[in-house]
This record gives structure tokens, C-alpha cells and sequence, in this order.
């Protein structure tokens, strides 16, 4: 593999499993962004961050690397209806510290840049 493709891997590896860690050890504001008419929202960010760790492991090991960045496309797909709820009731993780409009709108092009950037380790 390419150096540039291996630091974007390892990369990729490290923040979804510091993500996917932040989800069990500080769940409370990735449920503030869970929208309201899904169900067991604690429940959501536990699963959704076991699957982040998963996924940057997945990653990291070549036999599960294609199945891990297809899992992670998945994921991201899965989760961009929070982005969405995020800019559209303009929610932010931190409630003493709100999100800049613009920023909550460059986060839903920046959704499909890590879908991108997951599809690039799928085969």
C-alpha cells in the first residue's frame, strides 16, 4: 500500500475508534443529536459507537479491511439523518456552546467525504 494510503488508513483507524470510544464515555452529546422520533436514543449511540470501533479495528487488519470500510460506509449513511437534525432544529453537542449555522451545513458535505474516504479502502 501506498505511504499516502496508509496514513489516510491509520488515520481513518484512529478517529473512528476515539469517536466510537467518546460514544461510551461520554454519551450524552451524541444523544442530544439522535432525532426525536427514533427510539432508545442511548441505546443508538452505544450501538453506532461499538460500530465505530469496530470499523477503525476492522480497518487495521487486512483480511477484514473491505468489509470493515464497506461496515463504515454503511454507518455514515446511517447517521447522516443526524447531521440533518442537527442543522435543521440547530442542535448542538455541547448545549453552552452552539454550532455555527455554516458549520452545521459544511457537516453534511463532509459526511460524504468520509463515506469517500471509507469506499477507498473497500477493495
Amino acid at each position: 500500500m501506498p505511504p499516502l494510503k496508509l496514513a489516510a488508513l491509520v488515520l481513518l483507524a484512529g478517529v473512528m475508534i476515539a469517536i466510537g470510544v467518546l460514544h461510551f464515555v461520554r454519551p450524552k452529546p451524541f444523544v442530544r443529536i439522535v432525532p426525536k422520533f427514533l427510539p432508545a436514543p442511548l441505546t443508538l449511540v452505544y450501538v453506532s459507537g461499538f460500530f465505530e470501533i469496530l470499523g477503525g479495528v476492522g480497518l487495521l487488519i487486512p483480511d477484514t479491511r473491505a468489509w470493515a470500510a464497506w461496515g463504515l460506509v454503511a454507518l455514515y449513511v446511517a447517521v447522516f439523518p443526524a447531521n440533518i437534525y442537527m442543522l435543521t432544529n440547530n442542535i448542538s453537542l455541547n448545549p453552552n456552546k452552539p454550532i455555527p449555522r455554516w458549520a452545521l451545513w459544511l457537516r453534511l458535505p463532509f459526511q460524504f467525504l468520509f463515506i469517500a474516504w471509507a469506499y477507498w479502502f473497500t477493495g
